[in-house]
């Protein structure tokens, strides 16, 4: 009995000691995990069109996060090369005979510059920056999947470095435009576009601040900030959210070297939108205008002049004979708000004058000294103004 015993209580140990090795080393062996235990997994909340689900249970399944090549896979079809082909400058010294005796009569040398565009219409309407085609001759575009096409220019507004192109091609890819509402600083973006002429890239980052302004890059500045590599060749390429629907189209770098630092700038699409629309209807971008030159309302003024308001815009000058001057807005006026819409600095009066509908009406509320005035006034459209010199 005693033998007997002994050989159970051996075999006993040598199985536990098996099962134990087999579930450190080999667990799976054993059958399926029980929950909270096994590998870690990170749980991604799907929409509920892609979510695999158990049909009984109704579960959601872990996956895997894999990165972006759905966004990227999404809008990379839409986002095209912008070939601009522009006449070349003739030497000024090409008539001197000294010159040419040393080095003949060179004829001026084409210039082609490269930057990125994005279709937004299936029937062939891109969008791209203004200062990407600006002064062209031949404008060139080359598609993702090899297809080119020579492209013509629906119009352009410089005021906010935008122009909208068309190309004769059929079964055009195009990308879906995202809501600005729904973008918020910190949020994914990718961006995707041709720099420095290498092929298309797509390169990722989040949101870094949005509304930036006083940069002197254009009249009309709201831009989004990313830290998404952008670089020379992807002015008017795409910024694209994480589900790869247009939230931008990117224009600019701050940068010393001349490649990204990671600050780049992008227009955001409601205002893309916005051109886009309006020059397809009318040629033109239709724009509010009032006649006055505005200047940012210092704490200095404020105290000097001892005003009771802590914001608004400084008006420095009043057009003659103009609508603002009709109305009866003088130098030294503060703005605190246009048609109900309170500004606190010029790119937000701007803005709100813009937006008034020429021929239509609209109120000041003004700050003259200790007096509070309410004017009204008469909005005209505003001229079209040349293209502005760009800083990086």
């Amino acid at each position: 009995m005693r033998r007997l015993w002994l050989i159970f209580s051996q075999a006993a140990t040598v199985a536990l000691a098996v099962l134990f090795v087999v579930s450190v080393l080999k667990p799976h062996w054993l059958g399926p995990a029980a929950p909270g235990g096994g590998t870690d997994v990170i749980a991604v909340r799907t929409a509920p069109a892609l979510a695999p689900a158990s049909a009984a249970s109704g579960a959601a399944v872990a996956a895997v996060f894999t990165g972006y090549h759905g966004a990227a896979r999404a809008a990379s079809p839409a986002v095209v090369s912008v070939m601009a082909s522009r006449a070349g400058q003739r030497n000024p010294h090409a008539q001197d005979p000294t010159y040419r005796f040393f080095f003949g009569d060179r004829p001026p040398q084409a210039q082609v510059g490269v930057g990125s565009g994005v279709i937004v219409s299936s029937q062939g309407i891109l969008l791209t920056n203004n200062h990407v085609i600006e002064g062209a001759s031949d404008i060139d575009v080359r598609l993702s999947d090899g297809r080119e096409a020579r492209a013509e220019i629906v119009g352009t507004d410089p005021e906010t470095d935008l122009a909208v192109l068309r190309v004769r091609l059929d079964h055009l890819p195009a990308v879906t435009l995202g809501r600005m509402e729904a973008l918020k600083v910190g949020d994914i973006v990718l961006a995707i576009g041709n720099p420095f002429n290498v092929g298309q890239t797509v390169t990722s980052g989040i949101v870094s601040a949005l509304g930036r302004n006083g940069l002197g890059l254009s009249t009309f500045e709201n831009f989004i900030q990313t830290d998404a590599a952008i670089n020379p060749g992807n002015s008017g390429g795409a910024l694209v959210d994480a589900q790869g629907h247009l939230v931008g189209i990117n224009t600019a770098i701050f940068s010393r070297s001349g490649g990204s630092m990671g600050i780049g700038f992008a227009i955001p699409v409601d205002v893309a939108q916005q051109v886009m629309e309006g020059l397809l209807r009318d040629g033109q971008v239709r724009r509010g205008w009032i006649g006055v030159e505005p200047r940012d309302l210092t704490p200095e003024f404020i105290e000097n002049f001892r005003l009771p308001v802590s914001a608004g815009v400084l008006i420095t000058g009043v057009l003659q004979d103009g609508p603002a001057s009709r109305a009866g807005l003088k130098p030294g006026d503060v703005v605190v708000a246009i048609a109900g819409q309170p500004v606190a600095n010029t790119g937000q009066l701007l803005n709100a004058v813009a937006a008034l509908h020429p021929g239509s009406e609209a109120t000041l509320s003004v700050q003259r000294g200790a007096e509070a005035l309410t004017l009204k006034l008469t909005v005209a459209q505003r001229p079209r103004a040349p293209a502005v010199v760009r800083r990086r």
